[in-house]
């Protein structure tokens, strides 16, 4: 991953106050990016988040061929009339786990491909053991190779998968694959987050025959072809959230604009037991602090559940609240990494521990992971210089600094933006005292 390319500058202590926009999903867009593989037809996607993220699968699909075209600020064009390239360079090796999902695209178009192994944000093990199961239950051939995977098909047919786990990025690699696979394909346990839904929107939109059922699991019948399409992806619910937490934290009041109830059911449920309120605007929502902050207790889950990149601006808005809170992992066995600078050098109460504290035993029960946080509140944050670890742990250092007694300084911003489009000048617009300057 390229380097940073400045580093923030956040005095604390202000309430925000203001409108910012919602930006479209990361999570969505990405992948929806890689569908269009699937048609030889120009694809046009509105809501497209400017940021490193998409930059880089941008990159990916040029370099197997596509044209890409910007035709706004937010609206891309893509078309790939021929794929020029079953690979990608070293360049692409380990930078995110897109590629590992162009596999059933590229077997469609060419029969064959070899991908680098994924890499992302260091916050588990993340193994893509569930995806090459699904192919190769399909048809697929895979041959490890060092720091890659070759996979040849002659002809990818439906099969009965059925995940161990709820996997968002096996499910989607199965239904980019089963797309346009012979016969019907069923997964069962399925993810079914409102992102893989808007995948399934597109898809559907370019001729692909896929349901829904109530108990996880997904149809694909199988098409002879797709054709292009014109989507506007979902608004992202984890920035959404991370506004949100951030009015409450600073007991201010912002409105984001395309925020959606329905994404963020348990989320809001979770924000009002700690203090936090919403209402509903004519364009979103609008969050602020309706009581004092209380302590309460939070378990990560698979969607419906509390989002697991929902919890760490959660963590950082709960060392503000009364008492004690416990926050669960349960989807990644080391997600806490960051406590360790926000407990070092900002002051933060937080104790990890291995054991599962929350209403039921997961799947890291008796391992040796530190997957559940005890936070004693209410805590004055002091500033301090951070240096982010992941994207989704660098909002939390944000809303620390935002709520810290001083001026801190935070670096590793490449990571933040990943995935969240101009960070600075939305925090700047609610008020956030908030300045960069070269890395």
């Amino acid at each position: 991953m390229a380097a940073d390319r400045h580093t923030y500058r956040i005095t604390g202590g202000v309430p925000l106050r203001g409108t910012v926009e919602a930006s479209g999903a990361k999570n969505a867009v990405t992948k929806e990016l890689v569908a269009t593989l699937l048609t030889d037809e120009p694809c046009t996607l509105h809501g497209v988040p400017r940021i490193l993220e998409v930059d880089l699968v941008l990159g990916m699909l040029a370099e197997l061929g596509t044209e890409v075209t910007w035709l706004g600020e937010h609206t891309v064009r893509v078309h790939t009339p021929k794929v020029a390239n079953t690979s990608l360079s070293s360049a692409y090796s380990g930078v995110n786990r897109i590629p590992i999902l162009m596999m059933g695209p590229l077997l469609h178009r060419r029969g064959e491909t070899v991908v680098p192994l994924p890499g992302g944000c260091t916050i588990g093990k993340r193994p893509i053991d569930f995806h090459l199961e699904g192919l190769h239950q399909m048809g697929a051939d895979i041959v490890d190779r060092p720091g890659s995977v070759k996979v040849t098909a002659t002809r990818l047919t439906g099969a009965h998968v059925h995940l161990p786990f709820p996997s968002v990025g096996a499910t989607e690699n199965l239904l980019l694959t089963a797309a346009l696979a012979k016969g019907t394909t069923v997964i069962s346990n399925a993810a079914v987050e409102p992102e893989i839904v808007d995948l399934v929107l597109m898809l559907q939109k370019m001729g692909a025959l896929i349901t829904i059922d109530t108990d996880r699991t997904l149809t694909i019948s199988g098409v002879d072809e797709l054709r292009g399409v014109e989507h506007h992806t979902v608004a992202d619910r984890i920035e959404i959230a991370s506004f949100a937490a951030a009015a409450v934290a600073t007991d201010g009041r912002i409105e984001v604009r395309g925020a959606r109830q329905d994404h963020l059911i348990t989320f809001l449920n979770a924000l009002r037991h700690i203090g936090g309120e919403f209402t509903e605007t004519e364009n979103g929502l609008e969050f602020f602090r309706g009581r004092p902050l209380t302590a309460t207790d939070i378990e990560t889950g698979v969607h419906p559940g509390f989002m697991t990149d929902w919890q760490q601006p959660i963590t950082v808005l709960l060392t503000q609240a009364t008492g004690t809170s416990v926050v669960h992992e349960t989807i990644y066995e080391d997600r806490f990494g960051y406590a360790e600078q926000l407990s070092r050098s900002m002051g933060a109460d937080i104790e990890l521990t291995t054991r599962c504290l929350g209403a039921t035993a997961c799947r890291w029960h008796n391992r040796d992971f530190q997957h559940t946080a005890k936070i004693n509140g209410p805590t004055q944050l002091k500033a301090a210089d951070l240096v982010i670890p992941d994207l989704r742990a660098g909002f939390g250092y944000v809303l620390a600094a935002l709520v810290s007694d001083g001026t801190s300084t935070i670096s590793g911003t490449r990571y933040l933006e990943r995935g969240y489009e101009e960070p600075v000048v939305k925090l700047a617009a609610v008020g956030a005292r908030i300045t960069t300057q070269p890395a």
